[in-house]
């Protein structure tokens, strides 16, 4: 039996996003526990050139939903930015995670086939098959934000593990 493309990304964005909140949340806690300014953590970044964890856990999110929308042929979503609270994170996790596990795993279908266009009419236009997209681009580009997300946060000091990055599986 082969494993279809929605197996292969739905359940695998929602797990790590759900995980995701949750480092988030412990953020929240830490920074409240020790008078830390939470802009002091979500404007962190590991290196000047790199982006603050903010602008990781959205780049994260986009990814998500951007991956499932064009794996499903749907639309992909627009999400206002302005992520300045961990508030606003957390409903970004929410909102793509209801945007994904509302798309139906039959959408997915074939997608492992079909070419897909990526920046179409630019000259970054590239052209790639479904599987070559979600196994070699997209599924290594959302775990690498994911991932710094929360190396970010244990840099400073949030006492996090490999349990929390994992999350329930």
């Amino acid at each position: 039996m082969s494993l279809s493309m929605h197996a292969a990304s739905v359940p695998v964005f929602q797990q790590m996003l759900i995980a995701l909140g949750g480092l988030l949340a412990k953020a929240e806690t830490h920074a409240t526990e020790r008078k830390i300014e939470p802009a002091a953590l979500l404007q962190a970044r590991l290196f000047p050139d790199m982006f603050p964890l903010a602008r990781q856990v959205q780049i994260a999110c986009d990814f998500a939903s951007s991956v499932s929308a064009r794996l499903a042929g749907a639309e992909v979503p627009a999400y206002e930015g302005g992520d300045q609270t961990f508030a606003d994170l957390q409903q970004r996790i929410a909102a793509t995670l209801a945007f994904i596990g509302g798309l139906d795993a039959m959408r997915f279908d074939g997608s492992d086939q079909r070419e897909l266009v990526l920046r179409p009419g630019t000259p970054k236009e590239r052209r790639i098959g479904g599987q070559a997209y979600l196994l070699a681009y997209g599924l290594p580009q959302f775990f690498f934000h994911v991932t710094t997300a929360y190396d970010l946060l244990r840099h400073n000091g949030v006492e996090i593990g490999k349990k929390d990055f994992m999350g329930a599986y």
